[in-house]
C-alpha cells in the first residue's frame, strides 16, 4: 500500500475514534508508518489530510447505502433492510460523528462532503418512501421528505443513545420503533362486504 493511501486510511480511523481536533499529525505518522517528509509531500496541512479522509469515509459508506435503497424490489422491503442492517452502534456513524467535532463544524469545506453524502442518502430515501406511498404501503398523508429526515434522525440519534449507554440496544430499539411506525401507517385494506338481502333481493350497501 502506498504512503498516501496509508495516511488517508489512518486519518480516517483516528478521526472516527477520537475526532479531528484530537488527532495530531504525529499520531497519524506513527500509526501509518509514514515519515514526516512523505506526509507533507502528499498533504501540506492536517486539514488537507482530514478532507481526504472525510471524502474517503463518505465514499466508503455512501455506495452501499444508495445501492440498498435504489435496487429493484418492494419499497417496504428496502426500507426494512435499511432500518435493520447491522450498524456499529457503539462507535457511531463514521460520517455523521464528524459533525460533532468543533473544528469540522466550523469549517464549511470540511462539512461539504458530509452534507453531500447525507443529501444523497436523503434523496434516495425520499424516493423509496414515495414509492411505498404509491404502492399503498405507507399512508398517503405522509410527507416523504419529512419522513426521510425523521428516519435519518432516528439512526443518528440512536448512535448517540447507544454510545451514552454503552449498549447497542437503544440504537436497535429506535430503528425497530421507526419500522413499527412505518408499518402501522399503512392504509387499512378495504374490507369486502357481502350484499344485504331484503325480501329475497340483493340491496347494494
Amino acid at each position: 500500500m502506498e504512503s498516501r493511501e496509508r495516511l488517508v486510511r489512518t486519518m480516517s480511523e483516528l478521526m472516527w475514534e477520537r475526532g479531528y481536533a484530537a488527532t495530531s499529525p504525529r499520531e497519524v505518522r506513527e500509526r501509518s508508518g509514514v515519515g514526516q517528509g512523505s506526509m507533507y509531500h502528499h498533504f501540506p496541512s492536517k486539514r488537507d489530510l482530514a478532507l481526504a479522509a472525510l471524502e474517503r469515509n463518505c465514499s466508503d459508506l455512501l455506495p452501499a447505502t444508495e445501492e440498498l435503497l435504489t435496487r429493484a424490489g418492494d419499497p417496504m422491503e428496502k426500507l426494512t433492510a435499511y432500518l435493520t442492517r447491522p450498524l456499529p452502534a457503539l462507535k457511531g456513524c463514521k460520517v455523521g460523528r464528524m459533525t460533532q467535532d468543533p473544528l469540522v463544524a466550523a469549517d464549511p469545506g470540511l462539512l461539504r462532503p458530509i452534507a453531500d453524502a447525507f443529501a444523497a442518502v436523503h434523496d434516495a430515501l425520499t424516493a423509496v418512501i414515495r414509492d411505498a406511498v404509491e404502492a399503498g404501503e405507507v399512508n398517503p398523508d405522509v410527507d416523504p421528505d419529512r419522513l426521510a429526515h425523521l428516519l435519518s434522525a432516528t439512526i443518528q440519534g440512536g448512535y448517540v443513545l447507544s454510545i451514552a449507554a454503552q449498549d447497542p440496544g437503544p440504537s436497535e430499539d429506535a430503528r425497530a420503533g421507526a419500522l413499527e411506525l412505518l408499518r402501522a401507517s399503512a392504509p387499512a385494506p378495504v374490507a369486502a362486504t357481502a350484499p344485504v338481502v331484503a325480501h329475497g333481493e340483493e340491496v347494494p350497501r
